[in-house]
């Protein structure tokens, strides 16, 4: 039975009409809606994971940071709030993911990024409303790092009849799990943020639309590409979110990759309820790191590719049988 309560859902910055940054006054200690300015570049894709009513990534809103800061903005004053100077959208984003990138989502706030500008905390929503709006240009300003192979409209219906002109469909969607791989161990924080909003900015859209149209190209039937899409995202999203973990881990500890796994290793060997592990990576073609994980990327990969292929031709095969019982 439900509470009773209403959950306000909150929706996407990218669903907003607002671009520009306006003069605002607060007349009464509510400070006024600022716009946005400008539309950064993106990624990350990774499924579109509806948001709450405030994420646990960021919450901070202009009053809340006023009155943190000290402002007076929002303190039933009257002034007018003038647009810094030399400051926007784009610049702010910039900003925002080195900050990420360097020190990571739990130690990102409003204050700490105002302070990496050189401006005032209250500068800053003059172009976002709150820290969640910022998250998400963040994500999509990252996403703009996603290398997207070249698919021709035209060659889709030419694909479905022979496979081998344009470009492969396979080899496109290797390039779209790479890219979006690199992308997620570049920026660790974007595993996380990707399951808080809607992801749907520019540059994720534009990623959504590129794989799907490649896995279309495959001739899979379309009642069936939203799964081979989902297989291949949540892989890729699961493969680059441990590897960048696991690259934080052995910095935290001052060991390269390669020793934080000798280490390890180096705990289960000879002990038998690891044997089967220990004959695995006997039978490994190679023992560092970097080169494990490639090869285990490309065949977990290819296994993907294969089973799409495995569906299409089941698929092609039942049409054909169905035809084949309607013309008797």
């Amino acid at each position: 039975m439900a509470s009773g309560r209403t959950r306000t859902v909150r929706a996407s910055v990218w669903l907003s009409d607002r671009r520009a940054p306006k003069r605002r006054t607060e007349p009464s200690g509510h400070p006024g809606q600022s716009g946005h300015s400008g539309q950064p570049g993106h990624s990350g894709p990774g499924g579109a994971a509806g948001a709450g009513a405030e994420t646990g990534a960021g919450t901070e809103t202009g009053a809340g940071a006023a009155a943190a800061a000290g402002t007076g903005i929002g303190t039933g004053s009257g002034a007018a709030a003038e647009q810094p100077a030399g400051l926007d959208l784009d610049r702010i984003v910039a900003a925002t993911v080195r900050l990420l990138d360097a020190e990571g989502l739990a130690k990102f706030s409003m204050r700490r990024l105002a302070a990496e500008l050189g401006v005032t905390a209250m500068s800053v929503y003059w172009y976002v409303d709150t820290k969640d709006d910022l998250l998400e240009y963040a994500v999509d300003a990252a996403g703009a790092e996603l290398e997207l192979p070249e698919v021709d409209d035209e060659a889709d219906e030419a694909d479905e009849a022979d496979e081998d002109t344009a470009a492969d469909w396979r080899d496109q969607l290797r390039q779209l799990a790479a890219t979006n791989r690199a992308m997620l161990v570049r920026h660790p924080w974007v595993s996380r943020l990707i399951g808080e909003y809607l992801n749907i900015g520019p540059n994720s859209m534009a990623f959504a639309t590129a794989a799907q149209r490649v896995v279309i190209r495959s001739g899979l039937p379309m009642e069936q590409i939203p799964g081979a899409l989902a297989l291949v995202y949540q892989f890729v999203y699961g493969f680059g979110t441990i590897e960048s973990r696991y690259a934080a881990n052995c910095r935290e500890a001052g060991l390269t990759e390669d020793e934080y796994f000798d280490a390890v290793m180096a705990t289960v060997d000879g002990r038998p309820e690891f044997e089967e592990s220990q004959r695995l990576m006997e039978a490994r073609p190679s023992t560092d790191v970097a080169s494990m994980r490639a090869h285990d990327f490309e065949v977990a990969l290819d296994c993907a590719i294969a089973g799409i292929e495995v569906l299409r031709d089941r698929a092609r095969r039942d049409d054909g049988a169905r035809r084949e019982n309607a013309e008797r």
